[in-house]
Parts: structure tokens; sequence; C-alpha cells
């Protein structure tokens, strides 16, 4: 767009991190988060707990979002937020704050569904590579959601698989503490992963009709065989960690991929994304960039800093509503299950 970028402030609280962005049209000028530690004395996180840190979080964090932009609140356009899906604490805190800033300020609010917003981050404009192209095929991979979404423009996505129970990114998790793990364990699983060996140990790939996901049996499947090893070794774990790991995470990326490859075949879509906390996974994102060279997919994987929860993809995703007029008015409410 010519003239004076569209500003967007973007807040994002739907569960442990408390962050705040600025977007230039769809630029980032600053991108900051604040994490809660507290939950890893708990191994997971715990919703109480969350609610009242986004609370002593969201007005430094916001604050800081600012200054690093070089904006002043009243040179913004509008204020963007996660409504859901997410923990009901978290998106009450954040979702308050906005409605309060944007009521303050006499700025149009825009709400945001979470889910929407990881995929919108592809179309952060960067100096290292090209936005992708239309129609998009989404692997959207987290620990609460694993989906198959087919994006035909900025506001026309279908799910078009998902899972029927448990998601990608819990069982890697639930892996993580079944081995003993610290909380978060996903991203433990991918370090250990990079020294063991993938086929060390073969676990179940569920058999399941269509697009279709579902990762309860893996992880009950893996918990019994840590559990009858274990009776033969008490330290089988500690020993075999590294291909534990690199079995557990080659498992759940092929489940993974085989459905996104059934998925190109059934709608002869080339132009391949993946969003999500899982698409930090160093082994996901090798697997499908050997994938992609085979089979000569268009692949775009986000930057590491917009694949977790973050509020650039809340700027962003905010900035496209911006531009189609889809405003909230004060009495939007958080939706803890916000479908895409």
């Amino acid at each position: 767009m010519s003239g004076r970028p569209i500003y967007i402030l973007g807040i994002e609280s739907s569960c442990d991190d408390t962050a705040a962005a600025v977007s230039a049209d769809c630029r980032i000028l600053s991108n900051i988060t604040a994490g809660q530690e507290i939950h890893s004395l708990y191994g997971g996180v715990v919703p109480e707990l969350a609610s009242r840190a986004h609370q002593q979080n969201i007005v430094p964090v916001i604050d800081a979002a600012l200054k690093k932009a070089g904006i002043n609140k009243n040179e913004l356009n509008a204020v963007a937020f996660t409504r859901g899906p997410g923990l009901m604490g978290s998106l009450l805190v954040g979702g308050s704050f906005a409605k309060a800033f944007a009521l303050g300020l006499q700025l149009p609010l825009i709400e945001i569904n979470h889910l929407r917003a990881h995929i919108l981050a592809h179309f952060i404009e960067t100096d290292e590579k090209p936005v992708p192209s239309f129609p998009l095929l989404c692997l959207t991979v987290s620990g609460g959601h694993t989906q198959l979404v087919l994006m035909k423009d900025y506001d026309i996505m279908e799910i078009i698989g998902e899972t029927n129970d448990d998601a990608a990114g819990e069982a890697f998790d639930k892996a993580a503490k079944i081995m003993g793990l610290p909380y978060p364990g996903g991203p433990l699983v991918d370090k250990f992963a990079k020294e063991g060996n993938p086929h060390a140990f073969s676990f179940p790939h569920p058999h399941m009709p269509g697009l279709s996901f579902s990762f309860s049996g893996l992880k009950t499947a893996f918990l019994y065989f840590i559990e009858s090893q274990s009776k033969i070794n008490k330290n089988f774990v500690e020993e075999h960690k590294q291909d534990l790991c690199a079995s557990i995470q080659e498992t759940i990326i092929q489940i993974l991929l085989a459905k996104l490859i059934k998925a190109t075949e059934q709608t002869g879509i080339r132009n391949i994304a993946i969003s999500g906390g899982v698409s930090a996974n160093s082994g996901l994102r090798k697997t499908l960039q050997e994938e992609a060279a085979k089979r000569g997919w268009t692949l775009s994987i986000p930057k590491m800093e917009y694949c977790t929860d973050n509020a650039a993809m809340i700027a962003v995703a905010g900035y496209f509503k911006y531009l189609r007029g889809e405003f909230s008015g004060q009495d939007i409410a958080p939706a803890a299950r916000y479908i895409l």
C-alpha cells in the first residue's frame, strides 16, 4: 500500500505466553513475548497461575512492543487480540486489556482466531523469502491442535482433516513426561532425537480413515513399552534416551507426513505450509524440506519466532481484517473453544 502504513497492535494471551507486537501493514516492527517459567514446577500449564502471570506481564510487554516499534499509541490504527481458542482465564486478561485500550484511544477492535493467525503468520513480509501463493495447504500442528487446512484466500479457510483425539504436540510432551524429561518436553525430545537412531524402536501408526489423525493410541503404546522395558532394566530410559526420542519423533513425523501427502494427492495442491508450535521441530522441518524437494512442492516454513505462540501473527491477521473492515464491539467475549 502507498502512503502511511496501517499500524496494528497485536495482543496474544491464549495460554502461558504474554505477547505484544506492532505491525506496519504486513511487516513486523516489534514482537515481544514474556514466558512463564513457573509451570515447569508442575509439569504443565496451570490455568490459574497463567492468568495471574498475564495480569503482571501485559502492561510491560505492550509498553516494550510500542517502544521497540518506535510507535506512539496515538499512531495506532487498531488493536487486534486473540479471542480464542485457549485458556479462558488467559484469554480474559488479553481481551479485557485490548477492549479497554481500544476504547480509551477510540480505536477499532479486532478479534482474532488463534489458529487462523498461526496460518497467516506465513504472510508476514520479510526480506528472506516470498509469501506463499493460493491455494495453500497448511498442516497446523501444536500442543492442542492437529489440522490440515485448505486456504483459498486470506479469509477463506477450510479444515479438511484433523485429529479425532489428541494433538501431535501433546504426544511429544506426553512422551517426554513418560521418560521423565522436564516440561516443556517437546523441545527436549527434538534435542535428544538429533543424537539418536530414529529406527531403533518401532511404534504403531494409527489406521484412521480419510485425512483424520489420532495420537492417543501412540501415547498409550509408548507408555506400555517404557513400563515393560523398565521392569527388565530400571535404567532403560536413561541408557536409550536418544534412541527413544528419535524413534517416537520419527513415528509422529511419519504419521503427519502420510496424511499431508494424501491431502496433496486428493486436492492437487502443491503449495504447502506448516504452522503451530510443532513446526519448530527440526526433524519435521527437515523431513518436509526433503519431501518437498522430491515431490516438487513449494514449501513455506515460518521463522522460529513465528512458530510458537506470538503476537506478530495476531497483528498481521488483524491487518487483513482491518482491510476488510471486520471490527468487533465492546461486547465481544473470549471463546475457549473457537472453531477455525
